[in-house]
């Protein structure tokens, strides 16, 4: 008799067999080896079940940013071993693309890479998904890692930078076909080879995923921008420091601040106390009153 958590996954979480799959869409496997110590079994053994059990409950519970990010950097990871993961959505025939990048390598994040070298390689393997039938497939990276198109601008953003030391690439997407658009998402890996396991995986983890990330509002900048006002100047605040401020107007908690600026929290820390000492302030909330006039990021 199956218990709890292995009827839960009998249900929600159909097993995907390579055999049945139609010639077109066994293509996307051929360059894949069939051995891995992570595949996904059928019936899923206990360890699995209790695993998977849990990854479903606590995407559900997703209800933040940075629980996204810590989401994706627990038990998803037996499956989906990653460094960045980068979602597009929109309509991709017109070009008209947002994107989120969700990674705990310092500096990589969405709003300091240019979009407009992203843009081709999105465009590139969203084709090959369409083309594939909407099947994932894997590709593995040459010697210098992913590339981005614009490589002189690219590689100047931390993504670009990042994507030299990534060795393997997975791809899948989800067609929302009440809201027109399609989501696309790039699982990029240091492992040399993702194998078959990791198909079967991103297939089964995927409709969570997009649903636990189309639950969060898009972060507001925190203001790598900001203009300059007699406000500022009177008080002598950083570029940095104003970032940070303008993260607490909006309610960040000091990780997540860190997590979004890059920066570890301890040096989060470290300039909140600058702040205060400048306001001369005691507290967050003292802080955040007294220069309610700094501009949010105008981007």
């Amino acid at each position: 008799m199956l218990n709890k958590a292995q009827l839960l996954l009998s249900i929600s979480m159909p097993r995907y067999r390579l055999n049945s799959l139609p010639q077109q869409r066994k293509n996307a496997f051929s360059t894949i080896p069939e051995t891995s110590d992570m595949v996904l079994s059928s019936p899923f053994s206990a360890e699995d079940a209790k695993r998977h059990s849990r990854i479903i409950q606590e995407g559900i519970a997703v209800r933040r940013h940075y629980d996204f990010l810590i989401w994706l950097q627990g038990e998803i990871q037996h499956y989906l071993p990653h460094e960045i993961m980068l979602s597009a959505w929109g309509n991709f025939n017109a070009n008209l693309i947002s994107y989120d990048i969700v990674s705990a390598l310092l500096g990589v994040r969405t709003d300091d890479t240019n979009m407009e070298s992203v843009s081709p390689l999105l465009q590139g393997l969203f084709n090959r998904w369409i083309e594939l039938d909407k099947v994932p497939y894997a590709l593995s990276a040459g010697e210098s890692g992913f590339l981005l198109e614009d490589a002189e601008r690219g590689l100047r953003c931390p993504l670009g930078m990042a994507l030299q030391g990534m060795r393997s690439l997975l791809i899948h997407g989800i067609s929302d076909e009440r809201g027109n658009h399609d989501c696309l998402y790039l699982i990029f890996s240091s492992k040399k080879k993702l194998d078959a396991s990791s198909i079967d995986a991103i297939e089964i983890l995927l409709p969570y995923i997009d649903s636990a990330l189309g639950r969060l509002k898009p972060l507001p900048f925190c203001g790598h921008h900001v203009s300059s006002t007699p406000n500022i100047e009177d008080y002598g605040l950083s570029n940095r420091e104003i970032e940070i401020l303008n993260c607490v107007k909006i309610g960040r908690t000091n990780s997540e601040i860190a997590t979004v600026l890059g920066i570890s929290i301890f040096t989060v820390k470290n300039h909140l106390q600058n702040i205060f000492k400048k306001l001369d302030v005691y507290n967050r909330i003292q802080a955040v009153s007294k220069v309610a006039k700094i501009p949010a990021d105008d981007k």
